[in-house]
């Protein structure tokens, strides 16, 4: 739930004062019209401040078939705004794609889900603006990790304690671990096989797994 406050009253006025609402609706038709993507309504509040699901400048976001949210600082600048979108409106685009609901998603579908939006960013808006768990491990290290912790619970459903533990990696497990596996997993396919934003959107979470090195059956 949000909570206002003193301090996000008054970056509720600075963001209005630097018509954030105006420039995201710019980016938000911008992507809308090159994915050909989905109508859905989208909200924008003052961030909260960091933590583990900040990407850079305390800016995060939450994403739903029909709807997102942005959480923004008051001085975050559009290039970022723009970066958090594609990242948050991608993950809309492959929901509706994928043809069931959030309730739905395996662990291993998550993984795959952050991992393409990632590189939704990289590719749109450039490597700078990716987040901090796309460099955070070595090859090596995530396909330890894959083997040894995340490939056992590929089945767990969303709605399940230890498919969110994994995903963003609370402790026993490496911080933000699922997203660093699934934007590996992601540059090893991009390497391999031919890429596309519609692919990205349609394709099931198996087809990029099983073009790497990381696949499903050993």
């Amino acid at each position: 739930m949000y909570k206002p406050d003193r301090f996000s009253s008054n970056d509720f006025k600075e963001l209005k004062e630097r018509e954030t609402w105006d420039f995201t609706e710019k980016i938000y038709l911008k992507y809308k019209k090159k994915w050909a993507g989905p109508n859905i309504d989208v909200y924008i509040f003052p961030a909260a401040g960091g933590g583990l699901f900040s990407r850079h400048s305390g800016k995060s976001g939450v994403s739903f078939a029909n709807m997102l949210f942005l959480f923004l600082p008051s001085d975050i600048a559009e290039d970022e705004v723009e970066a958090l979108f594609v990242h948050e409106y991608h993950h809309t685009c492959r929901i509706n794609s994928q043809k069931k609901g959030l309730e739905e998603f395996t662990l291993l579908d998550s993984i795959i889900l952050e991992g393409l939006a990632e590189h939704a960013v990289e590719i749109h808006c450039g490597k700078k603006f990716r987040g901090s768990w796309c460099s955070r491990y070595s090859k090596e290290e995530i396909r330890n990790l894959w083997d040894k912790l995340i490939k056992p619970q590929l089945k767990l459903k969303k709605n399940e304690r230890l498919h969110q533990k994994i995903l963003y990696g609370e402790r026993p497990y490496p911080p933000l671990i699922g997203y660093a596996a699934g934007y590996e997993i992601v540059r090893g396919f991009r390497e391999k096989k031919s890429f596309s934003t519609k692919l990205s959107f349609s394709a099931p979470s198996e087809y990029f797994v099983d073009q790497t090195l990381y696949k499903l059956e050993s």
